[in-house]
C-alpha cells in the first residue's frame, strides 16, 4: 500500500454523540438519541459559505445587505428536499427492496444529497424568495453561483466522512483507503484496494471553478443569468467524468448513469441560457431589483436639519409676518 495514500476516516468521526457527552459529563439523561453527523455540518459549513458569497457579491451590486438571508429562508429548505428527492430517484435500489428500511430515505444525515436536485428545486425556493423581496432572479442566481459550487466543495468533504461515493480501484499513490467492510466495496477485491478519492477530485474542482468564474466575472461584468450557465458548463463537465468512474450503485439509462445524463443537460442548458441571453441582453441590468421593487430613499424624516428659534426670525424677517410665541399660536 503506497505511503501516501487518504486513510478511511474513523467511524468515530462521523458524529459526536451529544447525548452520550451530556451523560458522561453532566450526568443528565436525554429519552432520545442525538448526533451531530459531520456530513451534516460539512453541509451547513457549505450553506453559510455560499449565503457569505452571495451577500458580498450581492452588495457590490448595490442591494441591501442581507436580504440574502430572505431568501436563503426558501431557497435552502426547496434545495434541500429536492436534493434528496433526485438522490433517492437515482439510487432507488439503497432504499426500497428486501431487507431494506423503508424509512431509510428519511435519514439525510446518513448522506445522499443530489446536487442537481437541489439546483431545480432550489431555484424554486430562491424565486419565490426574489418576488418577495423584489429582487432581479437574474441577479441572484449570478451573485450566488460561486458560491453554490463553494458550497458543493464542503459537501464532498462530508462524503470522506460517511466513507462514500469513491471511484474505481487505482494504484495511484493518493488512493483512497475503504475498509473491506463497508457496504459499497466492490466484492472480490482483496482487503487493502485503493480507490480513486472522486470526493477529493471534486473539491479541486470546484474551488478552481470558483476562481475561474468570479475571475471571468469580474473581467467581463456578466449579467443576465450568464454567471449561473457558467456554472452549470463547469460543473456539469467536471461531473461527468468524476461520476463515470463511481462504484456506488446507481440508476442508467442506456448503460449511463443518471447523473451523467443530468451532467450533460446542465452543459447544454449553461450553454443554451449564455448564448440567448448574450443576444437577447446586449446592456447591462439596469437594477438588481424588478422593475417598481427599489427600496424606498430615506425620508425627510430622518434628515439630519435642525430648527432653532433664530430660525424663525430669519423666516419672518423674509415673509414679513410675526413669529410664533412658544406655546401660543398662530393668528
Amino acid at each position: 500500500m503506497p505511503l501516501l495514500s487518504i486513510p478511511s476516516p474513523s467511524t468515530a468521526w462521523q458524529y459526536f454523540d451529544l447525548t452520550a457527552w451530556l451523560r458522561d459529563v453532566f450526568g443528565f439523561s436525554l429519552p432520545l438519541d442525538f448526533r451531530i453527523h459531520a456530513y451534516a455540518i460539512c453541509i451547513l459549513l457549505g450553506i453559510v459559505a455560499a449565503v457569505l458569497l452571495a451577500n458580498r457579491r450581492l452588495n457590490a451590486r448595490g442591494v441591501e445587505r442581507w436580504i440574502i438571508i430572505d431568501i436563503a429562508i426558501w431557497a435552502v429548505p426547496f434545495g434541500i428536499i429536492g436534493g434528496r428527492l433526485f438522490h433517492v430517484f437515482t439510487h432507488v435500489s439503497d432504499y426500497f427492496g428486501p431487507g431494506r428500511d423503508p424509512l431509510s430515505f428519511l435519514y439525510i444525515w446518513e448522506g445522499g444529497l443530489a446536487i442537481f436536485g437541489a439546483i431545480i428545486l432550489g431555484s424554486v425556493g430562491a424565486w419565490i424568495g426574489c418576488r418577495q423581496v423584489g429582487l432581479r432572479f437574474t441577479t441572484l442566481i449570478d451573485a450566488i453561483a460561486p458560491g453554490v459550487l463553494l458550497a458543493q466543495a464542503f459537501g464532498r468533504l462530508g462524503n470522506y466522512f460517511n466513507h462514500e461515493l469513491f471511484g474505481m480501484p487505482t494504484n495511484l499513490p493518493w488512493g483512497l483507503q475503504i475498509e473491506s467492510s463497508n457496504p459499497a466495496f466492490p466484492k472480490g477485491l482483496p482487503e487493502g484496494t485503493l480507490f480513486h478519492p472522486t470526493f477529493l477530485y471534486e473539491i479541486i474542482w470546484n474551488v478552481c471553478g470558483v476562481v475561474v468564474i468570479l475571475l471571468l466575472d469580474k473581467r467581463f461584468r456578466l449579467q443576465w443569468g450568464k454567471v449561473m450557465a457558467l456554472y452549470l458548463i463547469w460543473y456539469g463537465t467536471g461531473r461527468s467524468v468524476l461520476e463515470s468512474i463511481r462504484v456506488d450503485t446507481s440508476e442508467t439509462f442506456f448503460g449511463i448513469r443518471t447523473n451523467v445524463w443530468a451532467s450533460f443537460a446542465a452543459i447544454l442548458i449553461g450553454i443554451i441560457v449564455f448564448i440567448v441571453q448574450t443576444r437577447r441582453h446586449t446592456g447591462k441590468e439596469p437594477s438588481p431589483y424588478a422593475p417598481g421593487r427599489q427600496p424606498r430613499r430615506t425620508s425627510d424624516v430622518d434628515s439630519d436639519d435642525t430648527w432653532s428659534e433664530h430660525d424663525d426670525d430669519a423666516a419672518a424677517a423674509v415673509t414679513g409676518s410675526d413669529p410664533v410665541p412658544a406655546g401660543g399660536s398662530a393668528k
